[in-house]
């Protein structure tokens, strides 16, 4: 297998050597919190302390604290795939890395319990396949939810499951609920399978293979609004889902067709690929990365999936694969976007950055942060944290129906 611009299949990896889950400090200084800023004030996560883990936070809610200790996602915590990974590994390691951490969080998805008692009352949906042709002629699935009730057209949400891409696939049961939610809103939901951002006929696909499938996916849906009865076309997404959502309102607005889409609604977005910056630099720009560090998700090791993402340098800032580079001219002109953020989210400053950067181009964006909240647990814990749950499904259904 060919690596892009004609990269060794065996190609070193690029990224700078992780820290570990401890500081290189000493023990005693390690565990003292930094200078406060004033009297009284200690900085919030692992600022003010440390080595301080999420169990300890005492702003995680209490539900989620109980059932991620279950999960044992409570604490500091290296996937056993990934544990062996390290600057010299080459772009082969990191794919069988990943592939034995997706099972592992695929798992996870199927173990957790996400029915409700209020789930009899809810409108009945329907499901049905379809294939399309992408962009580099491959084949793209869709799987379409809509309520069985027939009556007028219905807002359209295209929606991009999470992983990080290279992780996850669109069919675990945590996806498959939270589309039935946003069907049994009165919505179109289009959910786009896109595992050529992991391993295709010929092998692991980075950027921009996902971003080409999503692309399709709007194209398709945009040209057969008709028959799928449906008007206003929202992407929609988390995680790195939400990353190929707000980079196709970019490559939209670049290739001329941003008129095919309504609005973006992106959750816990993982756009920055700063992950291995220094902690300097992220304490500077995008602090939650150090705050949050070991917060379900491990930083380090995300910092393996952008490099799986994009391998190449030259993609290392392109804002069509990390759309937290887009210039002031890249988002001048966008629809509007909402950002659903999570407190206790390494990702979370890069999310408020990019509403800002929004904001600041003239583009309509709101920015909104779950308290108490780990990484999409509005998707993941439905169960724990209901309220939540339906929260963030009225609030998408509702932007769809207003874009």
């Amino acid at each position: 297998m060919e690596q892009q611009g004609g990269a060794s299949k065996r190609k070193r990896s690029s990224i700078h050597s992780p820290s570990s889950g401890t500081s290189s400090r000493s023990p005693v200084k390690e565990l003292a919190p930094p200078p406060s800023p004033r009297p009284g004030y200690t900085p919030p996560g692992r600022l003010g302390a440390p080595r301080m883990e999420l169990y300890q936070d005492a702003r995680l809610h209490p539900r989620l604290r109980e059932v991620l200790a279950q999960q044992g996602l409570d604490r500091y915590h290296v996937p056993t795939s990934l544990a062996t990974l390290s600057p010299s590994s080459t772009l082969d390691e990191l794919q069988a890395s990943m592939t034995a951490a997706e099972q592992e969080w695929e798992n996870l998805h199927e173990a957790l319990p996400n029915s409700l008692p209020s789930d009899s009352l809810e409108l009945e949906v329907e499901t049905r396949n379809e294939t399309i042709t992408g962009l580099d002629a491959n084949l793209v699935t869709l799987k379409i939810y809509r309520p069985v009730l027939r009556g007028g057209p219905l807002p359209c949400i295209v929606y991009v499951h999470g992983g990080g891409i290279p992780v996850m696939q669109r069919e675990t049961k945590v996806h498959r609920r939270w589309c039935t939610s946003l069907a049994a809103m009165g919505m179109v939901v289009v959910s786009v399978d896109h595992p050529r951002s992991r391993r295709g006929l010929t092998g692991f696909q980075p950027h921009p293979a996902a971003l080409n499938d999503v692309c399709a996916a709007v194209h398709y849906v945009h040209s057969h609004r008709d028959d799928l009865n449906t008007i206003n076309i929202v992407l929609h997404g988390e995680g790195g889902g939400g990353r190929l959502v707000l980079a196709a309102a970019l490559r939209a607005k670049r290739e001329g067709w941003l008129n095919k889409i309504d609005g973006v609604y992106a959750c816990s977005p993982f756009i920055s690929n700063a992950y291995n910056w220094s902690e300097a630099r992220k304490l500077q720009e995008l602090p939650s990365l150090v705050e949050c560090h070991g917060y379900m998700l491990n930083v380090d090791h995300m910092a393996y999936m952008a490099h799986l993402y994009t391998p190449n340098s030259a993609d290392a800032t392109n804002p069509l694969a990390w759309p937290y580079h887009a210039s002031r001219e890249d988002l001048e002109g966008l629809p509007p976007h909402v950002l659903a953020l999570d407190e206790l989210d390494p990702l979370r400053s890069e999310g408020e950055g990019y509403v800002r950067k929004l904001a600041a181009a003239g583009v309509l964006a709101v920015g909104e942060v779950n308290i108490g909240s780990v990484h999409a647990a509005s998707v993941v814990f439905r169960q724990a944290v209901p309220e939540m749950h339906r929260n963030a499904v009225r609030s998408v259904a509702a932007f769809a129906r207003q874009a």
